[in-house]
């Protein structure tokens, strides 16, 4: 679904000021319906399997929105909070919005890392507030501008880990774009399925039997 619906290639400026060839959306997925209930789904799974028990997960507005509302729906026990970027100006002034429980042990997740900024921020405006943060969660690392190294730093002795990379879904997205473009032999290559003989690229290499 990301490749299908967030993922497109051609020349962007990113918010770091960098350019790239290829731009990812993660919130045309993450506020799809079904993509949504996957979303929430994929995270929780792998904040279980990781042991951290968090009270709540939040992030930066306004990537991290979507993936804390559908975390906390799916999960019907764990609470969500979302990290102004700057404190209001008004009313209470508070940056932490939603669950507000210092001490708490809490995730912080994000849709796409590039350079870490936002996690970063988000990170840091949770342990200043009174959480306990006990892992640091995205949905595409994009691999560039040592972004993994800004969060891992922000986030120790807490793990980081992405539920994506970059390569990932743009492996996936030139194969959906590849299912309708034609035929073209192979040459010295292998089936990815069997290890037999290659006829077809499409990208996929596939034998005979399996090129369909």
């Amino acid at each position: 679904m990301l490749a299908q619906k967030s993922f497109r290639l051609g020349e962007v400026k990113l918010s770091s000021g960098a350019t790239s060839d290829y731009y990812i959306d993660c919130r045309t997925t993450t506020l799809d319906a079904r993509g949504s209930q996957l979303t929430g789904q994929v995270f929780l799974e792998e904040i279980r399997a990781r042991g951290w028990n968090p009270q709540a997960v939040g992030g930066l507005t306004m990537g991290a929105d979507p993936i804390v509302v559908a975390v906390t729906v799916t999960s019907g026990d764990i609470h969500g909070f979302l990290v102004r970027k700057a404190e209001k100006q008004h009313g209470t002034g508070q940056r932490i919005e939603g669950f507000r429980e210092k001490g708490a042990r809490v995730v912080v997740v994000d849709d796409v890392c590039t350079t870490g900024a936002s996690t970063v921020q988000a990170i840091e405006a949770s342990r200043d507030y009174g959480f306990e943060v006990v892992g640091a969660m995205c949905l595409v690392e994009r691999q560039e501008a040592k972004g993994r190294a800004s969060v891992e730093q922000a986030a120790a002795p807490a793990l980081f880990v992405s539920i994506f990379t970059a390569a990932d879904v743009r492996q996936e997205h030139m194969f959906q774009n590849a299912e309708t473009a034609p035929t073209v032999l192979a040459v010295a290559t292998t089936c990815e399925l069997c290890g037999q003989p290659a006829v077809t690229i499409a990208p996929r290499n596939r034998c005979a039997a399996h090129k369909t």
